[in-house]
């Protein structure tokens, strides 16, 4: 007798269904767009975006960038706002930059959130430019779990639940793209059986688990211990389920996969240095990045400059992807642009890269007119003119209302008039 099909939870027309995928994870500076896109060159099969705060999202403006063909979500930062001198150009911050058509049904969105209402307000923002959208309740850093978000969502599991549910029902079903959550295993074998068993009944389409605890870090080994207990959950929900921590390559996921019964792996830290660590056997496979390094970097550069990448991003990838001891990582190190890297990394050679370096300098505005000291100098100079000035104002304002006062005219009081008692004027006198 055939074996019945297993259970699938239907995957909605924009989305995306992540079994069999070997995919980008989500990382705070990895995972930007030319990191993205470089990843896809070599085989990624779908991209997790870095985790994008709520209400970072929430009020940002929608543009298509005619110079990258990029979508863009830009705001004008907070500091901006209340200081203007610190940018008198006000020039706004790219929040999320999307390709559209090199990025189209392959990348999927991390909302870091602590708030269904506000989850449902940013992901609406970037919802119809996506394949789907993934709750982070994996991320251990402070400055997510301090506002209830990421891995401290693991200890309010029915707030998570809540989370999702409203996502699926009022973006994902809307929008017609997949919901989905990330996860850290819990200490307990039973609590992580019993969190999944809640987290797949809310009607999402995929679980990522990263197989370390809260406390973890990734230079611990990733505990494999509570991975086919969480791929059975899920299968029996129609969930798919993806496997996150220690996977260093696509050969090594695919055994990983088999091995637990997953249905997906993600490639995190591996990807920061190597991102040909998702090539195919078939095309040669991930190459020895201490040797070959320079081929990966070079198209990484390619495609910054083609997006026109924040320069301290990109120098930061650089710096992941050079190794430390080469000389030329000190000579990288120390560039200020773009222009100074081409020549750096000796890619001064290649048709088109210095004019396209020079051009993105020019259109970013660095290196920066002015240093640091100087523009503190003058955003303090400023200050203090306008603190003077507003007491001056103050002080005259002040003497002005004390010259009317003395100009003043005193009219006299007027008389008040003082009621008299009637006086006794003794018996009336009888007439006769």
């Amino acid at each position: 007798m055939a074996s019945a099909e297993p259970k699938h939870v239907p995957i909605p027309k924009n989305g995306v269904d992540y079994r069999g995928k070997v995919v980008l994870a989500p990382m705070v500076r990895s995972g930007e767009l030319p990191s993205r896109l470089l990843a896809l060159k070599y085989g990624a099969d779908l991209v997790w975006g870095p985790e994008t705060i709520d209400r970072a999202m929430i009020g940002t403006t929608r543009r298509l960038n005619p110079h990258t063909s990029t979508i863009e979500f830009t705001r004008l930062p907070t500091s901006k706002i209340k200081n203007p001198d610190l940018d008198p150009e006000k020039r706004e911050s790219v929040i999320y930059r999307i390709h559209p058509e090199l990025e189209k049904g392959r990348l999927v969105y991390q909302i870091g959130t602590a708030n269904p209402d506000l989850a449902v307000q940013a992901a609406t923002m970037v919802a119809p430019d996506v394949a789907g959208i993934d709750v982070n309740a994996g991320c251990p850093k402070p400055f997510s779990t301090a506002g209830g978000m990421g891995a401290a969502l693991l200890q309010t599991p029915d707030l998570l639940c809540s989370i999702l549910t409203k996502l699926v029902e009022e973006v994902g079903k809307v929008y017609d793209i997949g919901i989905s959550v990330k996860i850290r295993i819990l200490e307990k074998p039973e609590d992580t059986e019993a969190l999944v068993r809640k987290l797949v009944a809310t009607g999402i389409i995929g679980l990522t688990v990263h197989c370390r605890t809260t406390p973890m870090r990734p230079r611990e080994r990733a505990i494999r211990d509570q991975l086919k207990m969480v791929a059975n959950i899920c299968r029996e929900a129609g969930v798919a389920c993806v496997m996150n921590g220690d996977v260093t390559s696509r050969n090594e996921a695919l055994k990983l996969i088999e091995e637990f019964g997953v249905d997906g792996a993600m490639i995190a830290t591996e990807a920061e240095k190597n991102p040909s660590c998702f090539r195919p056997d078939a095309e040669g496979g991930p190459h020895e990045w201490r040797s070959q390094w320079k081929t990966v970097v070079t198209e990484y550069m390619r495609l910054a400059l083609q997006v026109q990448n924040r320069w301290g991003n990109t120098k930061y990838l650089l710096g992941q992807m050079i190794p430390g001891k080469n000389k030329i990582y000190a000579e990288m190190n120390r560039s200020k642009c773009y222009a100074e890297c081409i020549k750096a990394l000796k890619l001064e050679d290649i048709e088109g890269l210095m004019d396209q370096a020079y051009a993105v300098d020019e259109r970013l505005g660095i290196p920066p007119q002015e240093s640091r000291a100087s523009k503190r100098a003058r955003v303090k100079e400023t200050s203090d003119l306008k603190e003077t000035s507003t007491k001056e104002e103050k002080k005259t304002r002040e003497s002005q209302d004390e010259e009317r006062d003395s100009k003043r005219i005193k009219l006299p009081e007027a008389p008040v008039d003082i009621p008299m008692a009637p006086q006794d004027l003794g018996p009336a006198a009888l007439s006769v």
